[in-house]
Formats: C-alpha cells, structure tokens, sequence
C-alpha cells in the first residue's frame, strides 16, 4: 500500500460541548466516528438542536467506509437521522446503541435506510485501512465504548465518553487491560474526553445516586417528578430500583423516554417487575404519594415535559403544591440560564426542586482530572489531542498531559475543521476543512439558514416597524394615512415619535421618484434612529389603488 498521511479531521465536538463528530481518512478510506448534536444557548431563538456541519462527508460520501458510534447519548447520535439522510455507509454501535439509534430512525420513517451491526466490546472490525478495536468504558449509559484505530500510520485511541468507576451500576469497569496492551503496542495518539478538566480529584461512583434517591423519596409526601435525558439508560434502572423501595409506582411520559424504555427492557438493560410501571392515566388516578413521574426536561428544554410543566403549557398534567421534582442532570454548559429559569419556575409553582447542588441525585459520567491522568499513564501515547470540550477544557486538558510527561509540542488544541496530519511519525496541523453550524429548527421543518438566525437576532435585539401605505397609482400621493405600528419597540413619547413617522412618509412619497420602497426604508430608518437611538428591521407594504 502506498504511504499516505493519517488526517484525523474534527467537524463537532472541539471548542464546545456537544454534536460530537471526527473523520479519521487514509488515502482513498475515511471513517467517521458520533454523529452527535448540541443544544442551543438562550440567544438561539426558535432553534431545536445544532448539528455538524456535514459538507465534508458530502463532498466524500464515495469514500466513507464505516461510522462508528461509541454511545447512545444525544450528542453522540442526535444527529444520525440527518447524516443518514444524505450518506450511505454502514453503521457499527454496541447492542443498545444501536437499540437507540433505530429508535431515533424508526420515529422519522427511515428504519430500513441504515445498515446497522451490532458489535461488542472485543470485537474487531476491518474496514478500509483501519483495524478498529473496540473497548468497553465506564459512562452513565451501559454499552459504550472506546476504539482503538489501527492505520499504516500508527494506531490511535478515541476514548470516547469515560471515567473509571470502580463500582459502576452495570458492575462492568473500563477494561484498563486493554488500555495497558495497546500501550505494550505503542500509541501513536491519544484522543480523549475533556468535558471534566477542570474538575479536580475522581469523578464519583453512579452507585452514589442510590442513596440520594432513597433520602429524596423517603422525605417526599407527594409526587415525585425526576428529570433527565431520555437515553440515561442506567438512570432509568436506578429510579425504578428506587421507585419499588419506597413502595410506590412507575410512570413514564414523552415518546422518546417511553420508546427508549422500552427498548431498553427488550434488551435487558432494564429489569423491573411489570408491575412497577403504570400508564400516566394510572398515574393521575393515584394518590400522590404513590407516584414517580420520569420525564425529560432536564436542560430546560422549552419544549420538554418539564419545560411545558414549569411554563404550565403541558396538557393532561400541572406541577402543584407538595410535588417533588429531581433535576438528575448537570446543566450542559450554556444551558445554565434555562435549567436554572426552569428550576425557579417550578418553585414558583408550589414544587420543591431538588438538583445536583443540593443533593447526590446526579453524578457526572465523564473522567476528573486524576482519571483523565491516569488515562494518560496507562496508554502513554505519543501525541495528545484533547476533545469533546469548550476550549477552556481542551487547554486544561493538555495542561495535564504536560503534568504527567506529555511535551508541549506533543500536544494539539486544535478546533472544527483542523486538519492534523501524521506521517512518519510526525504530527503537523495542515489547515482546514470549512466548518460551520447547522441549526435545526423541527417545527420549520429543517435546517435554519445562518441568515435566518440573524435576523431573528436582530428582530429580538431591534425589534420591528411595519408600514402599510396606500398611494394613487397615477399621482404617487398618499391616500389616506399611513398605518404604522412597532412590535418590541419601547421608547418615550411613542405617540409623537409614530406621528413624526407618518410625516417622513409622507414628505417621502412626495420626492420619491421611481423608488419609493427604498427612498422610504432608508428616511423611516434614519428617523427612527434619529429619534430612539435604535434600528429595527423595518417592513413597508405599498399599496397602489
């Protein structure tokens, strides 16, 4: 085989937490590994969830070999629906990955559009020019993985999602074996996790969770609500153990916690007797000290139960006074603004809000510092390129690999669309593929163009002027007089400042010649600037009579 250089190209993942994706391309073969999501901040108005930007796989479809998934959380899968839509490739996860993955197909009508296999850990696959080794990790969802890449170029490890829990739920740790045998190997490059760099010391056990539920339930009078994401698998089997120890019942609510649990139970990865579950109409003819409610919403999601349920918006169901709701998640960072608006919502709402700041009731899935040094110890690679983290996490994260023996000009903190290339040993940054953000709005019906986001910025920033005019269509003059209104528009003196309006499209109309659209966008603009110090997006509706 020729030689060729080994690119690892990072389209999501790298400089922000969430839509996980990497390209690792040799020669005439490229595989990609997550195909995740992230979600918006608060500025992003109107927008579901954004997604790598997938040109690059488009522009190579003919030479994608394989994708790889390493776990089932959204931002390593959130995207599949969409990358499958455009690029044929076959499709390796663990068994309830994939359990996962068909889920999320099946609910946009694309079951028969992936061609899935269902891998192990331990298992080998041969595609192309890589050799890909998989390894179980510890995560908070069962059946993830981490992969060891072999290529003409040398063999690299993607850690995936990890922190070594020495008494994890599942009772299955991360196989520190084969870590320690592709060290005896040599490691060209390690690629790791950095989401809790800047977290000191171990990351705690998920065992710890069952005794914070137990104290949580045991104090509860009335309902007990419990947030999270719907694939936290492990979570699941954590609230129904606790659920059937405080003698209560099971209630399951939104389509993708009920089609996960159920997947999930067909699997194996969820074991409880059939009749610890009730339907949500059950569960409203119960009384409340009876009741555990689980439900998405975690991230203050607008349009999650629980965020329909803060807002009081969802139907069928209201937050009273005596409910206890468990926020078992940590705010994915940006999302702290809308998990802690939601949270005082509830409040508001008569609830007793318990959260990770107050209560064991959520532990992090992801290494601390002393674990992801310990990685570092075990595979000892060559090369260091830090990941899945905000660039404060990356820069941290390499401050670690130099802690533990790492040179610095070892290590690449790299972001989207950097190019790094090994050849001969050698790592160089060979510059970029272009990268930019794909904004999903579902109730639009797709993506949302960047022009798009802009002006709705500018349409929340500025706020709005309509103008409704009608003219003769000989003369050019104004019959009547114009209609002007403002919608998110507050100033002093509106009445003064809309009739002075009304006389600049007035004196405009009289001088415009041949352009009254946009003589007018320009005077109406100039005076409303003049008068508010402001530059709302301005729309005239000209009417020729």
């Amino acid at each position: 085989m020729k030689n060729h250089p080994l690119r690892i190209i990072p389209l999501g993942g790298l400089g922000e937490v969430g839509r996980n994706m990497m390209v690792y391309e040799y020669g005439n073969d490229l595989i990609v590994v997550d195909t995740g999501l992230m979600f918006p901040d608060n500025g992003m108005l109107g927008i579901d969830y954004i997604i790598p930007d997938i040109e690059y796989l488009r522009q190579n479809k003919d030479r994608i070999r394989a994708i790889f998934i390493t776990h089932g959380h959204e931002d390593h899968i959130g995207a599949i629906h969409h990358v499958m839509a455009e690029i044929q490739a076959p499709i390796y996860a663990t068994k309830l990955t994939a359990g996962l993955i068909e889920v999320k197909l099946n609910r946009r009508g694309m079951a028969n559009r992936a061609e899935i296999h269902v891998v192990s850990a331990g298992d080998k696959i041969v595609v192309g020019a890589f050799s890909v080794e998989l390894f179980h990790v510890c995560h908070s969802i069962p059946d993830a993985v981490g992969l060891g890449i072999t290529t003409p170029a040398g063999l690299v490890v993607h850690s995936g999602d990890y922190k070594f829990d020495h008494t994890p739920v599942d009772d299955w740790p991360t196989d520190y074996a084969k870590l320690a045998e592709f060290s005896q190997r040599g490691v060209l490059a390690l690629l790791a996790d950095s989401t809790n760099a800047v977290n000191p010391g171990w990351t705690p056990s998920e065992r710890v969770i069952e005794e914070g539920f137990d104290q949580v339930f045991r104090k509860a009078k009335g309902r007990i609500l419990v947030a999270t994401f719907a694939s936290l698998i492990s979570r699941m089997q954590q609230v129904a153990e606790a659920t059937e120890r405080s003698h209560r019942k099971l209630a399951f609510v939104g389509t993708s916690m009920v089609d996960n649990m159920k997947m999930a139970r067909s699997l194996g990865y969820i074991t409880f007797p059939e009749t610890l579950v009730v339907s949500m109409d059950e569960a409203l003819n119960m009384k409340d000290r009876d009741v555990v409610i689980m439900c998405t919403g975690s991230q203050g999601e607008p349009s999650s139960i629980l965020g329909r349920l803060s807002n009081g918006t969802y139907r069928g169901l209201e937050i009273k006074s005596g409910d206890t709701v468990v926020m078992s998640s940590h705010p994915i960072p940006g999302n702290e603004e809308a998990v802690y608006g939601t949270i005082n919502r509830l409040f508001e709402r008569g609830a007793d809000v318990v959260y990770e700041a107050i209560a064991p009731v959520h532990v992090s899935g992801h290494a601390s510092q002393e674990e992801m040094k310990l990685l570092l110890q075990l595979v000892r690679p060559k090369y260091v390129i830090p990941i899945h983290g905000e660039l404060r996490m990356l820069k941290r994260h390499a401050f670690l690999a130099g802690q533990v023996g790492v040179a610095d000009e070892n290590i690449a903190i790299i972001q989207n669309g950097q190019i790094v290339e090994f050849e001969n040993g050698k790592m160089t940054i060979a510059g970029r593929v272009p990268v930019g953000s794909v904004f999903i709005d579902s109730s639009g019906g797709g993506d949302v163009d960047p022009e798009v986001m802009r002006e709705r910025e500018l349409l929340a920033r500025e706020g709005i002027i309509m103008v409704q005019v009608a003219v003769d269509r000989y003369s050019g003059g104004i019959i009547g007089q114009a209609e002007v209104t403002s919608r998110g528009l507050a100033f002093k003196d509106a009445d003064a400042v809309m009739a002075g309006a009304r006389r600049v499209i007035g004196d405009t109309l009289s001088r415009a010649n041949g352009n009254a659209q946009k003589d007018l966008e320009q005077a109406l603009g100039s005076y409303i600037y003049s008068e508010t110090r402001r530059k709302p997006t301005i729309f005239i509706s000209i009417t020729r009579v």
